[in-house]
């Protein structure tokens, strides 16, 4: 099936990425996607946008270059109580809200707490899906989260850059080969992330792809391939 949609991307808003907003959504046209997400990191990561950026998103169109714009955030789960950065008025004027674990500014401890403090980010009714869970920062109960996962609607992201050898994570594949197996077993869906951070990364699986193969897992689980079913499947924003 083909890839229709990449929601785990950054701009050069993010500091440390390299490519403008214009050349991610040209890029998404030119493989052929419906959807793209820009999502970048939230306040607490060096380098990265002042929150006043998140505030004025309302100045994009979401609809540029017959491609559908989400444009939010990368928030950091800073601790094992689920703390994320930005407050609640920034997340209601985000398209999309990911979570994610970063070493720069992650509180962790057992490995116990550390998936408590991932589910009860995941319980928090803004936070759609929680980014590169299987990268190694913290160590995690996959089960646990992937219960969590089916019960909440928050997706749980298989991310090709964590896997890229430049990056060393070594446990990266197998903790997302057991992501998959365990979302075959729950009948979840999940998301692939490219977590692209120059325009011609969006969309590349070409780390995940291999997992899929060895996991035989199921195409109508991979929510990339399916829009509509995306849309319809992610966590609404609650309403004030």
């Amino acid at each position: 099936m083909k890839t229709l949609l990449d929601v785990h991307t950054h701009t050069i808003a993010s500091g440390h990425a390299y490519s403008s907003l214009q050349e991610m959504t040209m890029a998404a046209k030119e493989k052929g996607l419906e959807i793209l997400g820009i999502t970048e990191h939230g306040p607490h990561i060096p380098g990265t946008c002042d929150p006043i950026y998140f505030r004025n998103l309302h100045c994009v169109p979401r609809q540029l270059y017959g491609i559908k714009l989400m444009l939010g955030a990368e928030l950091n789960i800073l601790n094992t109580q689920g703390d994320i950065d930005l407050d609640e008025d920034y997340w209601r004027m985000l398209d999309i809200r990911i979570a994610g674990i970063h070493s720069l500014c992650w509180q962790g401890g057992t490995k116990e707490e550390n998936t408590q403090g991932v589910i009860n980010a995941m319980r928090n009714p803004f936070v759609q899906i929680i980014s590169h869970p299987g990268d190694g920062t913290a160590e995690l109960d996959f089960e646990a989260l992937m219960k969590v996962s089916k019960e909440t609607h928050t997706l749980l992201e298989i991310n090709n850059h964590s896997m890229a050898p430049i990056r060393h994570k070594t446990v990266a594949a197998p903790n997302n080969l057991e992501l998959l197996e365990l979302a075959k077993k729950y009948e979840t869906p999940v998301i692939f992330g490219s977590d692209a951070h120059f325009s011609t990364m969006i969309a590349d699986y070409s780390n995940i792809m291999p997992l899929v193969e060895k996991a035989e897992f199921p195409e109508e689980l991979i929510l990339n391939y399916q829009p509509e079913k995306f849309m319809t499947y992610l966590k609404p924003t609650p309403e004030k």
